[in-house]
């Protein structure tokens, strides 16, 4: 069921949490900046949710990977 997630090397998915999950790098990346706006409550723009989600996939991505990894105990 989840073979998709097996099939996506860690090299690759760390790949995309250093590049699009962290662009732009100066002055803050927009995945901090937009943690910050859902914490303070200013996340309402259907811009910044998007952005929200498009730069914090990658690292969705990458805590789903580890859970399958800790619970089926492969890794690749």
């Amino acid at each position: 069921m989840l073979s998709w997630l097996d099939s996506i090397p860690f090299s690759m998915v760390l790949l995309f949490c250093l590049t699009l999950g962290l662009a732009p790098f100066f002055p803050e990346p927009h995945v901090v900046e937009k943690i910050r706006m859902l914490m303070s409550g200013t996340l309402v723009r259907p811009i910044d949710i998007f952005d929200l989600l498009m730069h914090g996939a990658p690292f969705l991505l990458l805590a789903a990977k580890l859970i399958r990894t800790a619970t089926t105990g492969q890794a690749n």
